[in-house]
């Protein structure tokens, strides 16, 4: 059996595993060690790792079915499976003893996360000083490791025009517990702190670091492949609350009538109308990032054109299916506001990934400054 196939079946095994847990996921606000650890032992957060370092190195189209596959079992997983995946194609920016010692054993996983400001890495003998705190560590409970994105100082404090991503085993970090959240709560995105931490200098990479690996996978930037990621994330959200609302229709009377719901016209055509966004976000998003794996596979080079229609498609896959689940919601009345119920979960992780930085409306700015032929601004 080929190896995607053979992923996807075990993909969907493990995430029959996930929906029996999704209350414990919630209310522990992190993926519990008996859910998450067989995951890791089957290699799910290796996907994206070379296989020179015993990775999967999948192609980036089959690692998203992957991600929807857990993102339909619960948000936290998915998110996850795409941030730590992610994260971990920087293996090819460090060195080769660095990379084997992080991402060649198949238990560590690492995380990472925005900056505060007041952040800084001082240059030291041999390294760095690391002082700061980071936020938004997604996966931090079952993480090894954390990379932290810091501006480099010089050492008698002056501030360079550097940045760079510093790899840190996470028990030499203070993680601070503040995630509580409406939305995501399994992701435990946890924050950590360091307090002139030294750094050895190999364990640090800079944002334009060369690749060491020739593969297509690798010359796609991260920013992209997380916004994709998070895109199918929210799809999968919204794949659930449709067809809980779909369920629910079928057997729920509406009050004061004797009839169900599927027998009322308004919900008639709210469902066509919520299938036609979900298939029409899902096939945008799924058209770009193809485009864009044709593009690096082909010529081994990402054009802007590419970069942009995949931000452009997961704003607009984000967006929709937080809608495409506020009509979901709607359906359901009073079902939908309580916890018990898998629609209540749906609404509040769909709006917690639209707030992300990959669901903003100002995305859409971007796209249309390209279009228009002007210097794209934003992030891309």
């Amino acid at each position: 059996m080929p190896e995607f196939e053979r992923l996807i079946d075990q993909a969907h095994d493990l995430a029959s595993t996930v929906t029996p847990a999704v209350t414990r996921i919630d209310s522990e606000r992190r993926i519990p060690e008996d859910i998450i650890r067989p995951i890791i032992d089957a290699g799910f957060f290796r996907l994206l790792i070379p296989e020179s370092l015993g990775g999967s190195e999948l192609a980036h189209p089959d690692f998203l079915k992957i991600v929807r596959v857990f993102a339909e079992a619960d948000a936290s997983v998915g998110w996850c499976i795409n941030q730590n995946n992610v994260f971990a194609t920087n293996s090819v920016r460090v060195s080769r003893n660095v990379a084997e010692e992080i991402w060649g054993d198949p238990q560590n996983v690492v995380t990472n996360g925005p900056p505060r400001s007041g952040t800084k890495a001082v240059k030291t003998e041999g390294g760095y000083l690391m002082t700061g705190t980071w936020d938004f560590s997604s996966g931090i409970s079952h993480a090894t490791w954390v990379a932290a994105l810091a501006p480099v100082h010089e050492t008698d404090g002056t501030a360079t025009k550097e940045m760079r991503t510093f790899l840190i085993p996470k028990s030499q970090v203070e993680v601070i517990d503040q995630w509580f959240v409406g939305g995501l709560r399994g992701t435990a995105s946890l924050s950590f702190k360091t307090e002139n931490l030294f750094v050895p200098a190999e364990r640090s990479y800079g944002l334009q670091e060369p690749s060491s690996e020739s593969g297509p996978l690798y010359v796609i930037h991260t920013t992209p492949m997380f916004a994709s990621g998070f895109a199918m994330v929210a799809l999968g959200v919204a794949r659930t609350a449709l067809d809980f609302a779909i369920d629910l229709t079928k057997r729920k009377t509406i009050q004061g009538a004797t009839s169900i719901l599927s027998a009322d016209t308004t919900t008639h055509r709210m469902i066509g109308e919520a299938e036609a966004c979900w298939n029409a976000a899902r096939t945008f998003l799924d058209e770009a990032t193809a485009k864009m794996w044709q593009a690096v596979t082909e010529t081994r080079k990402l054009p802007t054109a590419e970069r942009i229609q995949v931000r452009l498609a997961g704003t607009h896959a984000i967006r929709t299916s937080a809608d495409v689940v506020n009509s979901a919601y709607t359906i359901c009345g009073s079902t939908a506001i309580f916890n018990t119920n898998t629609i209540q979960r749906c609404f509040q992780d769909a709006h917690a990934i639209r707030q992300q930085i990959q669901g903003r409306p100002n995305n859409y700015d971007t796209a249309g400054q390209f279009y228009l032929g002007l210097e794209p601004k934003g992030i891309f």
